[in-house]
């Protein structure tokens, strides 16, 4: 009998030992979005098993995060940490966190922003989302004060005020850009009269180029990078217009007027096969173009143009042939074809920000927020659960929702809550 039990135990311990190290594998939660909108900026998480349908109530909230003061900024994560900032009081800060939502450090980036103009000063607090690069973290501030950090310990490598630098005027809304990272060399945009987009030695602060040729002041989109025509096209925006520059030495490839009633453009362009589409809100738009090449240069010929999903800050993503995101003065949520801005279905309730993941859209309504778990599909507007994200002391859900790790991470102003999604 002995003998038997012995065989047996020998038998069943190789399983024991298997469904532990599962439980081990399990519990190290592995994430891969090191900056805003992840690697290539397109807001499309590549997770998979997560839920295609959410119970009622929504998702298991594993924790939140408090003490990040006042911001909208997202998070982003390097070497097992999740990265954010947040303003409290004249004081703007860089925070990261261990995966269980434990404080690892939490280092200054300069003064906080003010403004004189009235309508902008209820505004406050962080909006760039910091970048995780080779051991580092870089955040520009909402003051434009560039800082770097190491990303274990906190301790502040170097620091430039771009905005004192690069002689920029004062910003109506704050900087909201979060950088993009690439080789030894990191892409800002100052806004500044000695320099509008500019290039830096990402070890060093030191400038690798400046480009002085885009009109209007300070737009508050982060740069999207892409290929076509023989050039990498590095984007962004100013009040007046969508831009794309050579990404080696700056030179100005194209521009694309674009100024709505408010002279603000704050949403990421779209680029696809040569196809670039931009949208705005105050009375704005959608607006697609295709690049002509000519010469050394390219001429933006437009495509279709629509008053529909004119996106205010939300996002727009592209999946599979077709556009998602909410508009502004064309309200609710929108499902549009990228190649003739044809209307495939529209949702009227609500606008706010949009993330991806897994074949399923999650929206973050701006007001109330709800969200809500949608299948990405042309066939139809088709919810699958959605629940009420509490309140971080804030009026408005504004950042991005991000899905990493298996795990749904919503910023409210000061608190972060994070949410299982896994199957």
């Amino acid at each position: 009998m002995k003998y038997r039990y012995f065989l047996f135990a020998a038998a069943i311990m190789p399983v024991f030992l298997l469904l532990n190290q599962c439980n081990e594998a399990e519990s190290h939660v592995s994430c891969d979005c090191p900056s805003f909108h992840g690697h290539d900026r397109s807001n499309k998480s590549k997770e998979t098993g997560l839920l295609k349908e959410w119970p009622e109530g929504g998702p298991e909230m594993l924790f939140a995060i408090s003490g990040l003061g006042d911001g909208y900024s997202s998070v982003s994560f390097g070497e097992g940490l999740i990265f954010t900032a947040g303003t409290n009081g004249d004081q703007s800060y860089v925070f990261a966190f261990d995966m269980n939502g434990e404080p690892v450090w939490k280092s200054p980036n300069g003064d906080s922003w003010s403004t004189s103009a009235p309508w902008a000063s209820s505004y406050t607090g962080s909006r760039s989302t910091p970048s995780y690069d080779n051991g580092r973290v870089y955040c520009l501030s909402e003051a434009g004060r560039m800082g770097v950090y190491d990303a274990r310990t906190g301790k502040e490598i170097w620091a430039k005020d771009l905005a004192k630098e690069f002689n920029a005027p004062e910003t109506e809304y704050g900087y909201a850009e979060s950088v993009f990272l690439e080789g030894d060399r990191l892409y800002v945009r100052p806004a500044g009269k000695t320099g509008f987009q500019v290039c830096l030695d990402k070890n060093s602060g030191e400038l690798i180029w400046a480009n002085n040729d885009i009109p209007g002041v300070e737009g508050y989109s982060s740069a999207v990078v892409f290929e076509y025509g023989g050039f990498r096209h590095l984007t962004g925006s100013s009040s007046d217009c969508y831009y794309g520059v050579d990404i080696t030495t700056g030179r100005l490839l194209w521009k694309v007027d674009f100024k709505n009633r408010q002279g603000l453009n704050l949403t990421d362009i779209i680029a696809k096969d040569g196809f670039v589409y931009m949208t705005s809100g105050y009375g704005k738009g959608s607006l697609m173009v295709k690049l002509k090449p000519s010469g050394e240069s390219f001429i933006p010929e437009t495509v279709w143009q629509s008053e529909l999903m004119d996106n205010q800050h939300g996002g727009v993503i592209l999946h599979e042939g077709y556009l998602y995101g909410s508009g502004s003065d064309s309200r609710g949520w929108f499902c549009i074809d990228f190649l003739t801005g044809e209307k495939i279905w529209n949702h009227t309730r609500g606008k706010g920000s949009i993330t991806y993941a897994d074949g399923m859209l999650y929206l973050l309504d701006e007001r109330s927020g709800i969200m809500t778990l949608v299948k990405a599909s042309p066939e139809n507007y088709e919810p699958a659960g959605e629940f009420n994200v509490p309140s971080g002391g804030g009026n408005t859900y504004w950042a991005h929702p991000v899905v990493c790790g298996k795990r749904l991470y919503v910023r409210q102003w000061d608190k972060i809550f994070v949410y299982d999604i896994s199957q």
